[in-house]
Protein backbone atom coordinates (compact mmCIF):
# COMPACT_ATOMS: atom_id res chain seq x y z
CA UNK A 1 0.00 0.00 0.00
CA UNK A 2 1.33 3.48 -1.14
CA UNK A 3 1.21 5.92 1.84
CA UNK A 4 2.86 8.14 0.65
CA UNK A 5 3.92 9.59 -3.16
CA UNK A 6 6.95 12.30 -3.79
CA UNK A 7 8.26 14.11 -6.29
CA UNK A 8 10.05 12.18 -8.42
CA UNK A 9 9.81 8.01 -8.38
CA UNK A 10 6.18 7.85 -7.59
CA UNK A 11 4.80 10.57 -9.96
CA UNK A 12 2.55 10.27 -13.48
CA UNK A 13 4.55 11.16 -16.28
CA UNK A 14 3.81 10.52 -19.99
CA UNK A 15 6.23 7.15 -20.43
CA UNK A 16 6.16 7.50 -24.68
CA UNK A 17 6.92 10.82 -24.51
CA UNK A 18 10.29 10.75 -22.35
CA UNK A 19 10.99 7.34 -24.28
CA UNK A 20 10.78 9.70 -27.35
CA UNK A 21 12.71 12.45 -25.91
CA UNK A 22 15.62 9.97 -24.80
CA UNK A 23 16.57 8.62 -28.53
CA UNK A 24 16.81 11.74 -29.41
CA UNK A 25 19.53 12.22 -27.31
CA UNK A 26 23.30 10.95 -28.02
CA UNK A 27 24.57 8.15 -25.48
CA UNK A 28 27.31 10.90 -24.12
CA UNK A 29 24.23 13.22 -23.46
CA UNK A 30 22.00 10.88 -21.33
CA UNK A 31 25.35 9.40 -19.83
CA UNK A 32 25.91 12.72 -18.99
CA UNK A 33 22.97 13.97 -17.55
CA UNK A 34 22.75 10.42 -15.27
CA UNK A 35 26.21 11.69 -14.24
CA UNK A 36 25.54 15.08 -13.36
CA UNK A 37 22.27 13.61 -10.83
CA UNK A 38 24.23 11.83 -8.59
CA UNK A 39 21.83 8.36 -9.19
CA UNK A 40 23.48 5.65 -7.09
CA UNK A 41 21.90 2.17 -7.31
CA UNK A 42 18.71 1.87 -5.54
CA UNK A 43 19.14 -1.65 -4.40
CA UNK A 44 21.63 -0.59 -1.29
CA UNK A 45 25.34 -0.74 -2.11
CA UNK A 46 24.87 3.13 -4.03
CA UNK A 47 27.10 2.32 -7.31
CA UNK A 48 26.91 5.22 -9.62
CA UNK A 49 24.66 4.54 -12.44
CA UNK A 50 26.42 6.48 -14.63
CA UNK A 51 30.16 4.36 -14.07
CA UNK A 52 28.37 0.98 -14.42
CA UNK A 53 26.39 2.19 -17.83
CA UNK A 54 29.57 3.68 -18.79
CA UNK A 55 31.82 0.74 -18.24
CA UNK A 56 29.53 -1.76 -19.88
CA UNK A 57 29.02 0.82 -22.76
CA UNK A 58 32.61 1.08 -23.80
CA UNK A 59 33.60 -2.46 -23.55
CA UNK A 60 34.17 -4.00 -26.70
CA UNK A 61 32.33 -7.02 -27.44
CA UNK A 62 29.51 -7.81 -30.35
CA UNK A 63 26.44 -8.88 -27.64
CA UNK A 64 25.56 -7.20 -24.45
CA UNK A 65 22.79 -7.20 -21.87
CA UNK A 66 20.47 -5.20 -19.76
CA UNK A 67 19.39 -6.99 -16.32
CA UNK A 68 17.07 -5.83 -14.26
CA UNK A 69 17.16 -6.95 -10.58
CA UNK A 70 13.42 -7.73 -9.58
CA UNK A 71 14.51 -10.29 -7.24
CA UNK A 72 12.94 -8.62 -3.98
CA UNK A 73 13.88 -10.94 -1.25
CA UNK A 74 15.11 -8.71 1.11
CA UNK A 75 13.05 -9.43 4.61
CA UNK A 76 11.05 -6.44 5.02
CA UNK A 77 10.93 -4.77 1.56
CA UNK A 78 8.00 -4.89 -1.28
CA UNK A 79 8.08 -1.25 -2.92
CA UNK A 80 9.36 -2.91 -6.34
CA UNK A 81 6.34 -5.15 -6.31
CA UNK A 82 4.12 -1.95 -6.28
CA UNK A 83 6.48 -0.70 -9.08
CA UNK A 84 6.43 -3.87 -11.35
CA UNK A 85 2.44 -3.87 -11.16
CA UNK A 86 1.74 0.19 -11.09
CA UNK A 87 4.42 1.74 -13.14
CA UNK A 88 5.34 -1.60 -15.24
CA UNK A 89 5.65 1.01 -18.75
CA UNK A 90 8.44 2.57 -16.78
CA UNK A 91 10.44 0.18 -16.06
CA UNK A 92 10.30 -1.41 -19.37
CA UNK A 93 11.10 2.14 -21.21
CA UNK A 94 14.13 2.73 -18.88
CA UNK A 95 15.21 -0.58 -19.37
CA UNK A 96 15.25 0.09 -23.41
CA UNK A 97 16.86 3.22 -22.76
CA UNK A 98 19.84 1.89 -21.10
CA UNK A 99 19.98 -0.89 -23.31
CA UNK A 100 20.57 2.23 -26.06
CA UNK A 101 23.13 3.96 -23.86
CA UNK A 102 25.31 0.77 -23.34
CA UNK A 103 24.50 -0.98 -26.92
CA UNK A 104 22.43 -3.83 -26.12
CA UNK A 105 20.18 -5.60 -27.81
CA UNK A 106 18.75 -7.47 -25.09
CA UNK A 107 17.20 -7.13 -21.75
CA UNK A 108 16.19 -9.57 -18.96
CA UNK A 109 13.87 -9.31 -15.89
CA UNK A 110 14.51 -11.83 -13.34
CA UNK A 111 11.62 -11.88 -11.71
CA UNK A 112 11.09 -13.05 -7.93
CA UNK A 113 9.48 -16.80 -8.02
CA UNK A 114 7.02 -15.33 -5.36
CA UNK A 115 5.90 -12.60 -7.52
CA UNK A 116 4.85 -14.98 -10.39
CA UNK A 117 1.57 -13.78 -10.71
CA UNK A 118 2.68 -10.48 -11.99
CA UNK A 119 4.62 -12.75 -15.20
CA UNK A 120 1.44 -12.59 -17.41
CA UNK A 121 1.16 -8.47 -16.72
CA UNK A 122 4.32 -7.57 -17.24
CA UNK A 123 4.41 -9.92 -20.49
CA UNK A 124 1.29 -7.88 -22.11
CA UNK A 125 2.80 -4.80 -21.14
CA UNK A 126 5.72 -6.00 -23.19
CA UNK A 127 3.21 -7.11 -26.15
CA UNK A 128 1.87 -4.21 -26.42
CA UNK A 129 5.50 -1.75 -26.40
CA UNK A 130 6.61 -4.36 -29.34
CA UNK A 131 3.25 -3.40 -31.10
CA UNK A 132 3.73 -0.03 -30.80
CA UNK A 133 7.43 -0.56 -32.21
CA UNK A 134 8.67 0.87 -28.39
CA UNK A 135 10.96 -2.71 -28.69
CA UNK A 136 11.61 -5.14 -31.45
CA UNK A 137 13.67 -4.10 -34.18
CA UNK A 138 14.52 -0.38 -35.43
CA UNK A 139 12.13 0.64 -32.30
CA UNK A 140 10.75 4.15 -33.38
CA UNK A 141 12.30 4.49 -36.85
CA UNK A 142 15.99 4.59 -35.51
CA UNK A 143 17.75 2.71 -38.03
CA UNK A 144 20.19 -0.10 -35.80
CA UNK A 145 18.21 0.30 -32.45
CA UNK A 146 17.00 -3.44 -31.95
CA UNK A 147 16.14 -3.96 -28.46
CA UNK A 148 14.08 -6.75 -26.74
CA UNK A 149 12.68 -7.87 -23.23
CA UNK A 150 12.00 -11.27 -21.51
CA UNK A 151 11.28 -11.86 -18.20
CA UNK A 152 12.74 -15.23 -16.43
CA UNK A 153 11.37 -16.31 -13.24
CA UNK A 154 13.85 -16.31 -10.31
CA UNK A 155 14.83 -19.30 -8.50
CA UNK A 156 13.75 -18.74 -4.60
CA UNK A 157 16.58 -17.91 -2.76
CA UNK A 158 17.89 -14.90 -0.80
CA UNK A 159 21.56 -15.29 -2.42
CA UNK A 160 20.02 -14.65 -6.15
CA UNK A 161 19.72 -10.70 -5.19
CA UNK A 162 23.49 -10.91 -5.23
CA UNK A 163 24.11 -9.35 -9.40
CA UNK A 164 26.92 -12.92 -9.31
CA UNK A 165 24.61 -15.33 -7.90
CA UNK A 166 22.17 -13.87 -10.13
CA UNK A 167 23.59 -14.30 -13.62
CA UNK A 168 24.73 -18.00 -12.39
CA UNK A 169 20.73 -18.76 -12.34
CA UNK A 170 20.20 -16.92 -15.31
CA UNK A 171 22.46 -19.52 -16.70
CA UNK A 172 20.55 -22.13 -15.44
CA UNK A 173 23.40 -23.05 -12.99
CA UNK A 174 22.83 -23.21 -9.18
CA UNK A 175 22.85 -19.30 -7.65
CA UNK A 176 26.26 -18.81 -6.04
CA UNK A 177 28.20 -15.58 -5.86
CA UNK A 178 31.29 -15.46 -8.41
CA UNK A 179 34.82 -14.19 -7.45
CA UNK A 180 35.40 -10.67 -8.50
CA UNK A 181 36.71 -9.45 -10.53
CA UNK A 182 36.04 -9.80 -13.50
CA UNK A 183 32.54 -7.65 -12.79
CA UNK A 184 29.79 -8.10 -14.48
CA UNK A 185 30.43 -4.85 -17.01
CA UNK A 186 32.85 -6.63 -18.35
CA UNK A 187 32.33 -10.32 -17.76
CA UNK A 188 28.40 -10.85 -16.94
CA UNK A 189 25.89 -13.05 -18.61
CA UNK A 190 27.14 -15.78 -21.01
CA UNK A 191 30.49 -14.40 -20.50
CA UNK A 192 29.26 -10.85 -21.98
CA UNK A 193 28.93 -6.93 -20.53
CA UNK A 194 26.19 -6.83 -18.06
CA UNK A 195 24.49 -4.03 -16.31
CA UNK A 196 22.53 -5.10 -13.41
CA UNK A 197 20.07 -2.67 -11.84
CA UNK A 198 16.96 -2.84 -9.77
CA UNK A 199 13.60 -1.73 -10.50
CA UNK A 200 13.45 1.40 -9.21
CA UNK A 201 16.78 2.50 -10.28
CA UNK A 202 15.91 1.96 -13.91
CA UNK A 203 12.38 3.88 -13.22
CA UNK A 204 14.52 6.96 -11.49
CA UNK A 205 16.67 7.22 -14.26
CA UNK A 206 13.61 7.63 -16.45
CA UNK A 207 12.43 10.86 -14.35
CA UNK A 208 16.14 12.31 -14.55
CA UNK A 209 15.77 12.21 -18.05
CA UNK A 210 11.80 14.16 -18.20
CA UNK A 211 13.12 16.35 -16.18
CA UNK A 212 16.90 16.98 -16.06
CA UNK A 213 19.01 16.33 -13.50
CA UNK A 214 19.03 19.97 -11.93
CA UNK A 215 16.02 19.30 -11.11
CA UNK A 216 16.59 15.85 -9.76
CA UNK A 217 19.69 16.55 -7.58
CA UNK A 218 16.90 19.58 -5.57
CA UNK A 219 16.06 16.70 -3.61
CA UNK A 220 18.14 14.66 -1.32
CA UNK A 221 21.66 15.64 0.17
CA UNK A 222 25.08 16.84 -1.68
CA UNK A 223 26.16 12.64 -1.79
CA UNK A 224 22.50 11.04 -1.39
CA UNK A 225 20.90 13.11 -4.68
CA UNK A 226 16.92 12.57 -4.97
CA UNK A 227 14.00 10.50 -2.83
CA UNK A 228 14.40 6.75 -1.82
CA UNK A 229 11.05 4.44 -1.84
CA UNK A 230 10.50 2.97 1.93
CA UNK A 231 9.04 -0.75 2.51
CA UNK A 232 7.92 0.64 6.46
CA UNK A 233 6.55 -2.47 8.57
CA UNK A 234 6.61 -3.25 11.81
CA UNK A 235 5.11 -1.62 15.17
CA UNK A 236 3.81 1.58 13.58
CA UNK A 237 0.33 3.52 12.85
CA UNK A 238 0.82 3.44 8.79
CA UNK A 239 2.93 0.79 7.44
CA UNK A 240 3.23 1.21 4.08
CA UNK A 241 5.17 2.50 0.88
CA UNK A 242 6.72 5.98 1.55
CA UNK A 243 8.44 7.91 -1.04
CA UNK A 244 10.87 10.62 1.18
CA UNK A 245 13.77 12.21 0.39
CA UNK A 246 17.21 10.75 0.94
CA UNK A 247 18.96 12.28 4.20
CA UNK A 248 15.73 12.35 5.94
CA UNK A 249 16.94 10.97 10.09
CA UNK A 250 15.31 7.77 11.35
CA UNK A 251 13.20 10.39 13.52
CA UNK A 252 11.51 12.67 11.17
CA UNK A 253 10.70 9.01 9.25
CA UNK A 254 9.11 7.18 12.48
CA UNK A 255 7.03 10.82 12.88
CA UNK A 256 5.79 10.32 9.44
CA UNK A 257 4.52 6.66 9.71
CA UNK A 258 3.60 6.73 13.24
CA UNK A 259 6.33 5.01 15.21
CA UNK A 260 7.69 7.69 17.47
CA UNK A 261 7.32 5.50 20.55
CA UNK A 262 9.80 2.95 18.63
CA UNK A 263 13.01 1.27 20.82
CA UNK A 264 14.63 0.10 17.69
CA UNK A 265 14.46 0.47 14.18
CA UNK A 266 16.54 -2.21 12.33
CA UNK A 267 17.20 -0.11 8.99
CA UNK A 268 18.09 -2.37 5.26
CA UNK A 269 16.44 -5.65 6.19
CA UNK A 270 17.64 -8.60 7.81
CA UNK A 271 20.95 -7.63 6.51
CA UNK A 272 20.83 -4.48 7.60
CA UNK A 273 21.27 -2.85 11.26
CA UNK A 274 19.20 -2.69 14.09
CA UNK A 275 19.79 0.54 15.58
CA UNK A 276 18.66 2.09 19.27
CA UNK A 277 16.82 5.46 20.06
CA UNK A 278 20.16 7.14 20.80
CA UNK A 279 20.61 7.03 16.79
CA UNK A 280 17.68 7.75 15.60
CA UNK A 281 19.02 11.63 14.90
CA UNK A 282 21.23 9.25 11.55
CA UNK A 283 20.15 9.99 8.76
CA UNK A 284 18.96 7.53 5.74
CA UNK A 285 22.17 8.40 3.15
CA UNK A 286 24.91 6.46 1.50
CA UNK A 287 27.59 8.46 3.41
CA UNK A 288 25.16 7.45 6.79
CA UNK A 289 23.07 4.79 7.06
CA UNK A 290 23.25 3.14 3.60
CA UNK A 291 19.41 0.88 2.72
CA UNK A 292 17.80 -0.72 0.19
CA UNK A 293 14.50 0.35 1.36
CA UNK A 294 13.12 -1.85 4.15
CA UNK A 295 12.84 -0.34 7.52
CA UNK A 296 11.23 -2.73 10.36
CA UNK A 297 9.64 -1.25 13.47
CA UNK A 298 10.23 -2.90 16.90
CA UNK A 299 8.07 -1.35 19.73
CA UNK A 300 8.52 -1.38 23.58
CA UNK A 301 7.00 -5.01 23.19
CA UNK A 302 9.26 -6.46 21.55
CA UNK A 303 11.43 -9.30 22.77
CA UNK A 304 15.24 -8.41 20.94
CA UNK A 305 17.21 -11.42 21.22
CA UNK A 306 13.58 -13.28 19.11
CA UNK A 307 14.63 -11.20 16.96
CA UNK A 308 17.74 -12.30 16.47
CA UNK A 309 17.07 -15.21 16.45
CA UNK A 310 15.09 -15.25 13.64
CA UNK A 311 16.97 -13.26 11.29
CA UNK A 312 19.69 -15.77 12.26
CA UNK A 313 17.56 -18.62 11.29
CA UNK A 314 16.65 -16.74 7.66
CA UNK A 315 20.27 -16.56 6.80
CA UNK A 316 21.33 -20.22 8.04
CA UNK A 317 18.47 -21.11 5.64
CA UNK A 318 19.35 -18.70 2.86
CA UNK A 319 23.03 -19.55 3.15
CA UNK A 320 24.28 -21.44 0.03
CA UNK A 321 27.43 -22.94 1.85
CA UNK A 322 29.66 -21.85 -1.07
CA UNK A 323 32.24 -20.41 1.45
CA UNK A 324 32.92 -21.37 5.35
CA UNK A 325 32.55 -18.21 6.48
CA UNK A 326 29.32 -18.08 6.11
CA UNK A 327 28.24 -21.49 5.95
CA UNK A 328 30.20 -22.36 9.59
CA UNK A 329 29.21 -18.62 10.67
CA UNK A 330 25.68 -18.39 10.46
CA UNK A 331 25.36 -21.87 12.08
CA UNK A 332 27.57 -21.09 14.78
CA UNK A 333 25.91 -17.27 15.63
CA UNK A 334 22.78 -19.18 15.78
CA UNK A 335 23.76 -21.69 18.33
CA UNK A 336 25.24 -19.30 20.17
CA UNK A 337 22.10 -17.87 20.04
CA UNK A 338 19.94 -20.06 21.31
CA UNK A 339 22.36 -20.69 24.07
CA UNK A 340 21.88 -17.12 25.13
CA UNK A 341 18.13 -17.98 25.23
CA UNK A 342 18.48 -21.04 27.42
CA UNK A 343 20.74 -18.87 30.04
CA UNK A 344 23.89 -21.22 28.43
CA UNK A 345 26.09 -18.70 26.90
CA UNK A 346 28.96 -17.39 28.96
CA UNK A 347 30.21 -13.94 28.38
CA UNK A 348 33.56 -15.20 27.31
CA UNK A 349 32.16 -17.03 24.43
CA UNK A 350 29.67 -14.07 23.78
CA UNK A 351 32.07 -12.38 22.60
CA UNK A 352 34.13 -15.03 20.89
CA UNK A 353 30.51 -15.01 18.95
CA UNK A 354 31.21 -11.12 18.18
CA UNK A 355 34.70 -11.52 16.83
CA UNK A 356 33.02 -14.38 14.88
CA UNK A 357 30.84 -12.22 13.09
CA UNK A 358 33.42 -9.17 12.96
CA UNK A 359 35.11 -12.20 10.79
CA UNK A 360 32.51 -13.25 8.41
CA UNK A 361 31.81 -9.56 7.73
CA UNK A 362 35.63 -9.62 6.06
CA UNK A 363 36.26 -12.99 4.98
CA UNK A 364 32.43 -14.23 3.55
CA UNK A 365 32.79 -14.16 -0.15
CA UNK A 366 29.65 -12.29 -1.34
CA UNK A 367 27.49 -9.74 0.68
CA UNK A 368 25.57 -12.59 2.01
CA UNK A 369 27.76 -13.86 4.11
CA UNK A 370 29.39 -10.20 4.91
CA UNK A 371 25.75 -8.92 6.22
CA UNK A 372 24.23 -12.15 7.69
CA UNK A 373 26.07 -10.97 11.23
CA UNK A 374 25.03 -7.11 10.75
CA UNK A 375 21.80 -7.50 13.21
CA UNK A 376 23.52 -10.18 15.25
CA UNK A 377 26.08 -7.61 16.08
CA UNK A 378 24.30 -4.55 16.28
CA UNK A 379 21.40 -6.44 18.35
CA UNK A 380 23.77 -7.75 20.70
CA UNK A 381 25.57 -4.41 21.44
CA UNK A 382 22.77 -2.60 21.22
CA UNK A 383 20.62 -4.61 23.70
CA UNK A 384 23.81 -6.49 25.74
CA UNK A 385 21.57 -5.59 29.29
CA UNK A 386 18.04 -6.34 27.71
CA UNK A 387 19.48 -9.72 26.57
CA UNK A 388 21.47 -11.10 29.34
CA UNK A 389 19.23 -9.77 32.41
CA UNK A 390 16.09 -11.32 30.63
Amino acid sequence: MIQKKGPVVLIDIDVDEVFKKALSMSRVDILDEIKKSGLKGRGGAGFPTETKWNLAGTASDDKKYVVCNADEGEPGTFKDRVLLSDYTDDLLAGMTIAGYVIGSTQGIIYLRCEYIYLYKHINNKIEERRKKNLLGKNILGKDGFNFDIYIQPGAGAYVCGEETALIESLEGHRGEPRNRPPYPTVVGYLGKPTIINNVETFITAMRIIDKGAEWFTKYGTDKSTGTKLFSISGDCRAPGIYELPMGITVKELLATVGGEDAKAVQVGGASGSCITRNEFNLTLAYEDISTGGSIIIFGEKRNMLDIAINFMEFFVEESCGQCTPCRYGTETLLEGLYMLKNKKCSIKYLKELLQLGETMQTASKCGLGQSAPNAFISILKNFKHEILCS
